[in-house]
């Protein structure tokens, strides 16, 4: 993510997706108001310095014909050669395909970083998530009412 493509993804989020699905919750009135849109360039421009700044994250675009269609990000956790993953696409762009793609790119990003592990978190209720995970050769299981999923990047991907 850059100052290129934060705009282009602001517009996705905002026609496409609800603001708590795609960025932390924040004090603003309700939907896509000046000040939510605000704070979510806020959010993205932190991570612009990566793995090694301040938040610890580094985020990226997901294209399609060149176009934005949601981001991907990975955070370092506290445990060492670990980072957690978390997306998300445009409604336009969701059941293509491009998920399971763009976390084999977050997943071959993050070895390049010397991790080993990736781990995401989603619920039961998002089957769309626990399919991309599982693409991914994600182990899956469920706590709490959540579903976690561990990726070991020592072992090759699955094909598609």
């Amino acid at each position: 993510m850059d100052e290129r493509n934060l705009e282009p993804l602001l517009s996705v989020a905002a026609a496409e997706a609800e603001p708590e699905d795609v960025m932390p919750p924040v004090d603003a009135p309700a939907g896509w108001s000046l000040a939510r849109r605000e704070a979510f360039r806020d959010f993205h421009r932190a991570s612009f310095t990566g793995l090694d700044g301040p938040t610890r994250t580094r985020m990226y675009a997901i294209l399609a014909g060149g176009e934005v269609v949601g981001m991907v990000r990975m955070t370092r956790c506290e445990q060492p050669g670990t980072v957690e993953t978390g997306m998300w696409l445009g409604r336009s762009a969701r059941g293509q395909g491009l998920g399971a793609a763009a976390l084999r790119e977050l997943l071959n990003a993050a070895a390049a970083a010397g991790m080993r592990t990736v781990v995401a978190e989603t619920t039961p209720d998002n089957p769309g998530a626990i399919s991309v995970l599982r693409k991914c050769g994600a182990r899956l299981r469920e706590d709490g009412g959540k579903v976690r999923a561990e990726m070991c990047l020592d072992s090759a991907l699955p094909a598609l």
